[in-house]
């Protein structure tokens, strides 16, 4: 009977898994499956193209320095992005958690989520408008100022920063706010009365027990970052040339996509390693 019950209590389970496990199956492994085999191939499988099994696409990158040069790029890109969004959307975070209630939270919240509300290119358009000479920015600090700054931050990496930062800002807030929502006040109030500053207590208190959500946030901005390709081609210009750039050119321009499969899948490698070599640091902190 016992078994029977088991039996029962994991088909039940099992139909309500199967359909994220179908999810999982249609939308990730089989496009990621299909990505593969296309990076062996000598050609696209398409019309009358002769293809054959290769290795070749896999020795390109190993065999051009452009692209290793260019993949650390990305990468140095990935921590700069993700180290500002961190020191910007702690802060905020904590607001949000501990000193705001009421309806001026839900305001801030909205302004939080703002950005997942509006199309990527709007985004990355409305910054180049801001960012441009003779732009929002120029002008208005020109306005202010009594003496004249001829500011033009378009095509520039600082451009790029800024436009992914407010990309990717929200998921780091939200992951730290939920980190910090589970820190009891009477901890902190503890401390304050066996007289603890503010420092010792963000240092010894909030900072370790928020550690989980801002690491998690960290992860969440940093594996986009190296592969994107919008922000840094349309506000970056002539200085916008990173990893993935190379790739959308392999797929858009070039149709070369056993290649752009190839560096597509190094790329996965390359971060998967990092995360693998930085996991000590992430199960330490949960703990």
């Amino acid at each position: 009977m016992s078994n029977m019950l088991v039996k029962q209590d994991r088909l039940r389970i099992f139909g309500l898994l199967s359909p994220a496990y179908l999810w999982l199956t249609v939308a990730i492994f089989l496009p990621l499956s299909a990505m593969f085999y296309f990076s062996f191939l000598s050609e696209v499988p398409f019309g009358d193209a002769e293809w054959n099994f290769t290795t070749d696409n896999y020795r390109a990158f190993f065999e051009t320095p452009t692209y290793a040069i260019l993949l650390w790029k990305s990468i140095k890109l990935g921590l700069m992005v993700t180290l500002t969004s961190v020191l910007i959307g702690f802060p905020c975070a904590y607001v949000l958690a501990k000193t705001i209630q009421g309806r001026s939270r839900e305001a801030l919240f909205l302004l939080v989520i703002l950005p997942f509300w509006s199309n990527s290119l709007v985004r990355i358009f409305s910054w180049a408008i801001v960012l441009r000479g003779n732009g929002v920015l120029d002008r208005t600090l020109n306005a202010i100022l009594p003496f004249e700054l001829d500011i033009n931050l378009m095509f520039s990496t600082p451009a790029i920063v800024i436009g992914l930062v407010h990309s990717y800002l929200p998921y780091v807030i939200l992951t730290a706010y939920l980190a910090l929502q589970a820190i009891d006040d009477s901890l902190i109030d503890a401390a304050r009365s066996m007289g603890a500053g503010k420092i010792t207590i963000l240092r010894r208190i909030i900072l370790p027990l928020s550690l989980p959500g801002l690491l998690a946030g960290a992860v969440l901005i940093f594996v986009p970052v190296v592969g994107s390709f919008m922000e840094p081609r349309i506000l970056g210009g002539r200085v916008g040339t990173y990893y993935g750039t190379v790739i959308e050119d392999q797929f858009v321009a070039v149709f070369n996509w056993p290649l752009g499969a190839a560096l597509s899948f190094i790329l996965l490698a390359v971060v998967l390693v990092i995360l693998a070599l930085a996991s000590p640091i992430l199960r330490k902190a949960q703990t």
